[in-house]
């Protein structure tokens, strides 16, 4: 199985499997295969949970490569071979192709920089020590927790020495850490309360959850939570939380925000819900406060869900499941749900692709999914068992948890390709979504953007949300036109030809800049150049230049002085200098433009100066000091000169 990868690491590397590198390219090939896998089932490298496991894995057969002398990143190269060999029988690898080499890539070109410097200071730490030493487990720690250098590399380096680590003082040191972290975060709000949730939970059980079909209805108030324990009553003005029998308020979860709203009591208590969250599991709990009247446990209650907020987020929702489809559709199969957020105002959406997606991908993702809201088709939502469901095609999320019988949603009719005829987004969800694909409106994304190593993000409008930043964007669209006294469709045209003129006329100032700079404002050349014994000195502070240029200022006076040295002072608004110093080449043997540099760079309030003996550079805070900046310069190069 592995002989095809192994002959790809032996051509990369140009290394052969034999003798003692017969064991780098084997553990090459296995932890290729085992990363790719991962990578293609929705893992990616991360600091914790499977994400780690992966990032170890992938690291040790990075580390290997390392020691075959690869000195490029090389797992990534090997993922063809890879998906030929393997693809058939596993066709996630295909689909998952990109992500996996761009997620390699990113990965291994990281670890080399921690691989480098963590060996270099393994090295230095481990110099003395021979064949049968231990090595201190308090510098491996170090190693670990200052410079990211896992222990299993440490192990890894030092085996083939012939030393091993002292775990006992690492696992001493780690758990020294934890302890620290521990003491710094107990007995903060969150963690001092979490444990209420699960007693409350043991005791009451679940909140039957009403709001699928229903944003009001009645319930009965089980337990009131303030300061983090169980109340007896919350008062007017009082803040805490609420938990009941049953609700319509969804809590906080896959990516859906709580539903706020006001709870009721026939007593003419009136409590605020700001928030709706779920604790451990399926615990619905309203935070919020109580601005009439009191609550107390037993109180029968009237429930009613914002109207509005739920109606925008539930058009948000429903618009991610489409834009989630149209992803995959436009840019392929291996792209997969990295995380979402779905509130009122907006949806944002994660998701695996290893590179920034185009104008023409945006746009043609946003036109498949208001094709499908101008369907109008009816949302389906039917309740099956989680084996059947993803049988039947819907889409589960990796690392979800579902219960035995889940929530399946589907939502519009494909018009090509492998959708045709069928539901065009099919998931696993418990979120609220819209009775009809129409009632979404429209969806507007706004932008994309990276999130992570291969993951991508967008965020998008839907409904009034859209409609208004179209509105806006069409109105500064026509005011821009209204400026330049054109119609809307020239705007662009005209935008271009106004920045290359732009272009020109900055060319234009800057040469003129150029010239009055060491024209002297008006003084002849002779004014402008001093003579230091033998020595040429054309000295100027300017105003207008950015620093960029100062570099051509100097070449530009080295060619007027013939054989001398240049030294320009570009002073900017914030009160800032640079400075620049040019040797001609005849002198360089005797002048360095690093040395005078430093010298005016020292009068400027700067430190130090880097460059080369003919052109050097540096700057400092005090432009005032500008003129002795360049006397100093002068007086140096008169103390050398003999003058």
């Amino acid at each position: 199985m592995f002989t095809a990868l192994i002959a790809a690491s032996e051509d990369e590397t140009g290394v052969a499997a034999e003798g003692e590198n017969k064991a780098s390219h084997r553990v090459i090939a296995d932890h290729l295969r085992a990363s790719s896998f991962l990578i293609s089932d929705g893992v990616l490298p991360s600091n914790e949970g499977r994400g780690y496991v992966l990032r170890r894995i992938m690291r040790r057969g990075m580390r290997h490569a390392h020691l075959l002398g690869a000195k490029d990143p090389l797992l990534h190269r090997l993922v063809p071979t890879l998906v030929r060999e393997m693809g058939q029988a596993y066709p996630e690898l295909v689909r998952g192709e990109p992500l996996i080499s761009e997620t390699l890539h990113l990965e291994e070109t990281r670890f080399r920089r921690t691989l480098e410097r963590g060996i270099q200071l393994l090295d230095e730490a481990s110099g003395d020590l021979k064949s049968g030493d231990t090595f201190s487990g308090d510098i491996a720690f170090k190693l670990y927790d200052t410079y990211g250098f896992p222990l299993d590399l440490t192990q890894d380096a030092l085996k083939s020495r012939g030393i091993e680590v002292e775990l006992t003082q690492f696992d001493t040191a780690m758990e020294k850490q934890r302890d620290d972290a521990r003491r710094a975060w107990a007995g903060s709000g969150d963690t001092a309360t979490e444990q209420v949730w699960f007693e409350l939970k043991e005791k009451h059980g679940a909140t039957e959850f009403l709001g699928y079909e229903t944003e009001r209805a009645e319930g009965e108030v089980l337990v009131l939570v303030k300061d983090g324990k169980p109340a007896k009553a919350l008062m007017k003005g009082d803040e805490g939380a609420l938990i009941l029998n049953q609700t319509p308020f969804y809590g906080e979860s896959g990516g859906q925000v709580g539903d706020r709203g006001i709870t009721a009591s026939a007593e003419g208590g009136r409590f605020r819900v700001t928030d709706t969250q779920k604790k451990v599991g399926d615990l619905i709990t309203h935070f919020g406060v109580v601005e009439e009247g009191e609550f107390k446990p037993g109180d029968a209650v009237e429930l009613d869900v914002d109207h509005s907020a739920r109606t925008a987020t539930r058009a948000n929702h429903s618009a991610t499941h489409l834009l989630h489809e149209a992803l995959r559709e436009v840019l392929g199969t291996h792209v997969a749900q990295k995380g979402s957020l779905v509130e009122p105002t907006r949806l944002r959406f994660d998701f695996s692709h290893p590179k920034p997606m185009s104008d023409i991908e945006i746009a043609h993702v946003e036109n498949m999914a208001n094709a499908i809201i101008l369907q109008n088709g009816a949302v389906q939502t039917r309740l099956m068992d989680v084996d059947n469901a993803i049988e039947a095609g819907a889409l589960a999320l990796f690392g979800e948890k579902y219960g035995e019988e889940v929530r399946v949603v589907s939502m519009g009719t494909g018009v090509e390709g492998e959708h045709d005829g069928k539901a065009y987004s099919v998931e696993l969800c418990g979120g609220t979504h819209v009775r009809r694909t129409g009632d979404i409106g429209l969806v507007k994304i706004i932008a994309e953007g990276a999130v992570a190593a291969g993951v991508r993000r967008i965020e998008a409008l839907t409904g009034e949300g859209a409609r208004s930043y179209l509105t806006t964007q069409d109105t500064r669209i026509r005011e821009a036109a209204d400026l330049l006294r054109i119609k809307t469709e020239d705007l662009v045209p005209r935008i271009e030809q106004l920045l290359d003129e732009r272009k020109k006329l900055e060319r234009t100032a800057a040469d003129a800049r150029k010239q009055l700079a060491l024209g002297g404002g008006g003084k002849s050349d002779d004014d402008a150049i001093r003579t230091l014994g033998e020595i040429k000195l054309l000295a100027r502070k300017i105003e207008g230049v950015s620093p960029k240029d100062l570099r051509g200022l100097v070449d530009d006076g080295k060619k007027k002085v013939g054989s001398g040295i240049v030294a320009i002072i570009g002073l900017s608004d914030e009160g800032k200098a640079g400075l620049v110093v040019g040797v001609t080449d005849d002198l360089t043997g005797d002048y360095s433009a690093v040395e005078l540099v430093k010298t005016g760079a020292e009068v400027l309030g700067g430190k130090g100066g880097g460059g080369r003996a003919d052109m050097a550079q540096a700057g400092g805070p005090d432009a005032g000091k500008a003129d002795a900046a360049l006397e100093a310069i002068a007086q140096a190069l008169s103390e050398q000169a003999g003058a």
